[in-house]
């Protein structure tokens, strides 16, 4: 299983993803499932992945090939379509659903192979002159926009890291905080699902930048995350413990 995440803020965007795969519990390893691409003086795109690995890597892959090719054009020769020339993030995620599709295809179909090939995307960044956007991008290839009033998506084993989202996400929050509650999100998650685990990426871009603010890698003992979780466990336990008491509890002291 896996466990990505999008936020969408006024101020900018954040995504974060954990990096476990597996096929089994014989068959855990660790992948990245975070990917950004550059179009100088045109836009940033950042990738996050779940589902087939095989299937992501080509899609990744691709994209990175069509990305040079469109970005290196002879004068008269045709681009092949890519974030390149995409107008907008609609346009951008509906390229990312049919290259999704394209390849899934191919290696259910052209190679005749029984496996699940599926996979979903949450497609996050900015072309100039359009706000800040998140998409996900389903196995069909059609794909969705975040809701104004739940300013986020998520892709994987999201139920338990769903909570502090709705509670603390709106539009108005900082990118510090929103960073923060997806951090706290994805341990959550980690401590409910075994399918969930670091190294985990965090990545912070702010409006109009074109390039991103900040980039984290945290592992397991990682300082910085170390110390978030141990807050937030302590914090819980506080406040769990700073609870009105029931009345029987009251006329028993």
């Amino acid at each position: 299983m896996t466990y990505c995440l999008a936020i969408a803020v006024d101020s900018g965007l954040v995504l974060a993803s954990d990096s476990r795969t597996n096929a089994g519990v014989d068959n855990v390893n660790t992948y990245p499932k975070m990917f950004s691409f550059s179009v100088p003086d045109k836009g940033f795109f950042t990738l996050l992945t779940s589902g087939n690995l095989a299937t992501t890597q080509a899609v990744v892959h691709q994209i990175e090939q069509d990305l040079k090719h469109d970005l290196d054009l002879a004068e008269g020769e045709k681009p092949v379509g890519s974030f390149a020339v995409c107008k907008d993030m609609n346009e951008a995620a509906k390229y990312l659903g049919t290259l999704a599709v394209k390849l899934k295809n191919y290696y259910e179909r052209d190679l005749n192979q029984a496996a699940n090939f599926d996979c979903t995307f949450i497609l996050g960044g900015q072309i100039i002159g359009e706000p800040c956007q998140i998409f996900m991008v389903y196995p069909e290839g059609n794909f969705i926009q975040n809701s104004p009033y739940s300013p986020f998506l998520q892709i994987g084993e999201t139920k338990y890291g769903k909570p502090i989202l709705d509670r603390v996400i709106k539009r108005n929050t900082s990118l510090e905080a929103a960073a923060r509650c997806a951090l706290v999100s994805l341990d959550s998650t980690m401590r409910s699902n075994l399918s969930v685990a670091p190294p985990f990426d965090l990545m912070i871009y702010e409006k109009d930048k074109l390039e991103p603010a900040h980039v984290m890698h945290y592992k397991q003992n990682s300082p910085y995350y170390s110390s978030m979780r141990k807050r937030w466990g302590e914090g819980l336990m506080e406040l769990f413990n700073d609870l009105p008491l029931f009345d029987w509890e009251k006329n028993d002291k």
